[in-house]
């Protein structure tokens, strides 16, 4: 399927090459414009108006968020533009030597962080939890810290770490030591304050600077490091609001998925919030009345300060495949929870899965958006799924702007379970994946490959989207690392556009008898693995539904970055995203799509920067079309979302984006972070 089978609502404008010329300029790394046809690129009317446009203010405009507060990725930066991107060219690159293959003692590397840039510095951390300070126009470095993590396999088959946090003191003087504090949350588990000047720890917040995670925590066993941190804290006036990250499918009484908020000047915790206590009924202790775990929220929050809210996208209780000790909808799981930054209270719930049987967590980070609609300006609040939904939410009550149906979903065939009967459905906007695959829907790039593919899928249970895990093994399409994934969204509200990337693969769940289950079941770090799931009568595998030649067994693309109309909740466009190229060497992976595991990026200019794409390339997008206007060639594969900022009055505009790759996955590894800017 290629790029003219895909939806496009713009009208196309056609200009001269004179404008943008159909060229390739030789980097160091490969930078390339993308003619899109013709005599030249086509660009929307939106970009000749641009063009028309008076240069914008040349003020500093800070990027002081990882996942950016409100999980908008917007700038409002308009240097770079749909007219001259294909003039960016590499500024400076950073190495930062936390790099690892895997393999025997050594925990594998996925370089996921987004820096900030505050106070004309960049700040991120490595896989390894080091967090590295440069100045942001030269990329110089101006210290590094080390938090000493423990580099061995014991802790994870894989590390990563998808940045940092800051919070300023207004308490103490403008150059005081430990008035702007960098925030690190670390997969051992600790939350550590950083001097932003020196990179000192701020020796009066917690226990000389740091705080063990861990403790008061339900049920974390330390020896076989079951809770970490990968991503970094909310922060809220004086609240700094952490969630954690639990290690799938290993038993089911994993630990809690507690959410607390510390003092940002001392580290004191100020509440906490269990979120599946009251799921069966409440106990004197505070402690859930089932038994599980989990539940917890490992993707990044969002904030409003204007109603004093944090949005956290809750997991799946444990274990993910078997849910008969978890009876009901296990509420507030699978969830996007308002939560009262001031105290902790539930200021209202919309679950997005019900009894999550298929690790149907929500990854992506909510997003902020405001919509206006039929003279009617709302604020709402957007939570992406791994099924492939969009819920656009009211921001103060949590009821859906467009409708929901509860809809009848497959029965399970295992003694004991009781999934919900129905799960909801976003009338509008449509799923933005496929969510059912017969056996007539086999795809191969041969006939052989096709017809084991089909024989494959005929041998499964199949019922479309919600079909419960089975011995005989259930298809689940889209699978555990599809729909949108963590790097979540990015709002255009002057344009009223939501745009995203979403991940087409099937994948197998089977759950195995006790007796018959292998003695090394893992923790499901790897695609294909047995979590243990200790405590059921079942083990669980996980595998993706791919051919003997490694391809899926459903049509391409397999990735794709889409735009809504967050007014109307149609699909504005759709692209295939990225390819399979640096995977396998059929050509025809050029047009198939990619894996996705990183966000978007949009300006005001009218560009959508991402990276995320299993090939090694950084690309722009026209927001209004979807047309693809320039690419650069990276030395590693960018699992990671890219910023952009200007750090100095006057000063040029860069976009960043860390190329590290994805062990697991993979893709091409590195250690490289990389700023691009116009001449």
């Amino acid at each position: 399927m290629g790029p003219s089978s895909f939806r496009s609502g713009a009208r196309m404008r056609r200009v001269t090459t004179a404008v943008l010329a159909a060229v390739l300029t030789c980097t160091p790394l490969g930078v390339t414009v993308l003619s899109i046809g013709g005599s030249g690129p086509r660009v929307s009317s939106s970009m000749v108006l641009l063009a028309r446009a008076k240069r914008s203010p040349t003020t500093v405009e800070e990027w002081a968020s990882a996942g950016s507060a409100d999980g908008a990725h917007y700038s409002p930066l308009a240097e770079i533009s749909p007219l001259n991107v294909h003039q960016l060219r590499l500024a400076w690159v950073y190495r930062t030597g936390d790099v690892a293959p895997g393999g025997g003692d050594t925990s594998a590397t996925s370089f996921q962080a987004t820096p900030i840039m505050v106070e004309r510095t960049l700040y991120f951390s490595t896989p390894f939890n080091r967090v590295i300070a440069l100045d942001a126009e030269t990329g110089a470095e101006r210290w590094t810290f080390d938090p000493g993590i423990d580099r061995s396999a014991r802790l994870r088959k894989y590390v990563t770490s998808r940045g940092v946090a800051t919070w300023v003191d207004t308490a103490r003087l403008p150059d005081g030591r430990c008035r702007r504090r960098i925030l690190l949350a670390t997969v051992d588990a600790r939350l550590i304050a950083l001097d932003a000047q020196t990179g000192d720890k701020c020796r009066e917040f917690g226990d000389r600077g740091e705080i063990d995670l861990r403790l008061g925590v339900r049920n974390v066993r330390p020896e076989i490091a079951d809770y970490r941190q990968t991503g970094p804290p909310a922060v809220i006036g004086d609240l700094l609001i952490v969630g954690s990250s639990i290690t799938d499918n290993w038993r089911v009484d994993a630990p809690s998925g507690v959410i607390r908020a510390f003092d940002a000047r001392n580290g004191q915790i100020r509440w906490t919030w269990e979120p599946l206590v009251g799921v069966a009924g409440d106990t004197t202790d505070g402690a859930p009345s089932i038994r599980a775990g989990a539940a917890n929220a490992w993707g990044m929050f969002s904030v409003d300060t204007a109603r004093n809210l944090v949005f956290v996208p809750t997991s799946s209780p444990s274990p993910d495949h078997y849910g008969a000790f978890r009876p009901g909808d296990n509420r507030h799981a699978n969830s996007v929870v308002a939560l009262d930054a001031a105290t902790g209270r539930v200021v209202w719930s919309f679950q997005l899965v019900h009894h999550d049987l298929w690790d149907y967590d929500l990854a992506a980070q909510p997003a902020l958006a405001n919509v206006v609609r039929d003279g009617e300006h709302a604020p709402l609040i957007v939570a992406a799924s791994k099924v492939g939904h969009l819920f656009f939410l009211r921001r103060d009550t949590g009821t859906p702007f467009f409708e929901v149906e509860e809809r009848a979903v497959p029965r399970s065939d295992i003694a004991g379970e009781v999934p919900a009967s129905t799960q909801p459905f976003p009338v509008r906007p449509p799923p933005l994946v496929p969510q059912r695959l017969r056996p007539g829907d086999a795809w191969g790039v041969t006939a052989v490959d096709r017809r084991w593919c089909r024989e494959r899928i005929a041998r499964l249970r199949s019922e479309g989207v919600f079909t419960p895990p089975s011995v005989r093994g259930t298809i689940a399409f889209p699978g555990f690392i599809g729909g949108m994934a963590w790097g979540g969204m990015a709002i255009d509200n002057p344009r009223g556009l939501l745009v995203t990337t979403t991940n087409r693969l099937a994948g197998i769940v089977t759950l195995i008898p006790k007796e018959h289950a292998p003695n090394s079941a893992t923790s499901q770090i790897q695609l294909n693995a047995v979590g243990a799931q200790d405590g059921a009568p079942f083990a669980v595998r996980r595998d993706l539904l791919l051919s003997p030649l490694g391809l899926p067994c459903n049509a391409p693309p397999w990735g794709t970055l889409i735009a809504v109309d967050m007014a109307s909740g149609t699909v504005r466009w759709e692209v295939p995203l990225g390819s399979m190229s640096d995977l396998t060497s059929l050509a025809e992976a050029t047009e198939w799509g990619s894996i996705t595991l990183g966000g978007p990026l949009v300006t005001a200019s009218g560009l959508v920067f991402i990276g995320a794409t299993m090939d090694r390339r950084l690309r722009a997008f026209d927001v209004t079309s979807g047309s693809p206007l320039w690419s650069a060639a990276l030395p590693a594969s960018a699992q990671a979302t890219p910023m952009t900022f200007r750090a100095t009055p006057h000063g040029r505009q860069y976009v960043v984006v860390a190329a590290g790759g994805h062990a697991v996955m993979g893709s091409a590894l590195g250690d490289y972070v990389l700023a691009f800017a116009l001449p």
